[in-house]
């Protein structure tokens, strides 16, 4: 009797092993979650969309979702110019592109402490603060708080904000912008500002945006300042909100 008993014991504790093992070799299923599904676009973007490490890759979290969308669209499109991302994108549809901006845009992070360290004057960095802050009137040019918000976090749904970025990667985008590269939806308004500015006042911008800490609340503003409207010649066709409706 006590041979058998043992015996089934030693059979219950080898099925037991071998299921455990059968357990182990078996992968862990993943969530069913824009989390999991997202996991490719941190291997650049970093961890949860926080920007990648070597400064030509944005931060996604946390920016308008409209933003978001417009920017995956202009990818898919072919406005914007990266194959790699052409190649991701090209096969989801434009409403799972929404789903994705929208889960972007939802997560809450700390930003990094500013980390600029270019050599520019203090005469060139003032220059650059009063093009963000009061524009050029004489070339026509808006502040950049006039649409991207007086706190500079951006303005929901569709205005990026503009702190919290790598020099390298503001420099890379306005220089896009310069030479036709980087396309927004038509009427461009960035690239038409960006006609306006001589590219070492490109540089003083960016360099003053980049030395600039985050405010105590990074989130977008809910509506764009109330100021004087833009001409007819900035209107965004990626932002019609700028200008009370549609472009």
């Amino acid at each position: 009797m006590r041979s058998t008993r043992r015996t089934a014991w030693l059979l219950v504790g080898g099925l037991g092993l071998l299921a455990c093992a059968a357990m182990a070799q078996t992968p862990a299923r993943f969530a069913d979650n824009m989390a999991e599904r997202t996991r490719a676009c941190m291997a650049c973007h970093g961890d949860q969309g926080r920007a990648g490490p070597d400064g030509y890759y944005p931060r996604l979290a946390g920016k308008p979702a409209g933003y978001l969308h417009n920017q995956l669209r202009n990818f898919a499109q072919g406005r914007r110019h990266y194959e790699l991302m052409a190649r991701l994108i090209d096969p989801l549809t434009d409403d799972y592109l929404g789903e994705m901006a929208r889960y972007f845009s939802a997560l809450d992070l700390p930003y990094p402490a500013p980390s600029a360290s270019n050599a520019i004057t203090p005469e060139r960095l003032a220059k650059g603060q009063k093009l963000v802050t009061q524009g050029d009137a004489s070339r026509g040019l808006p502040a950049c708080t006039q649409c991207h918000g007086t706190r500079l976090t951006g303005v929901k749904p569709n205005v990026p904000g503009l702190l919290g970025l790598p020099l390298d990667y503001l420099n890379a985008q306005l220089g896009a912008w310069q030479t036709g590269q980087r396309k927004a939806l038509a009427p461009d308004c960035m690239a038409e500002v960006v006609k306006r500015i001589p590219a070492e006042d490109l540089i003083a911008v960016s360099s003053w945006l980049a030395r600039q800490p985050l405010p105590a609340d990074t989130h977008p503003a809910a509506q764009s300042p109330q100021g004087k409207p833009l001409p007819q010649a900035l209107r965004c066709g990626s932002a019609p909100e700028l200008h009370g409706g549609k472009p």
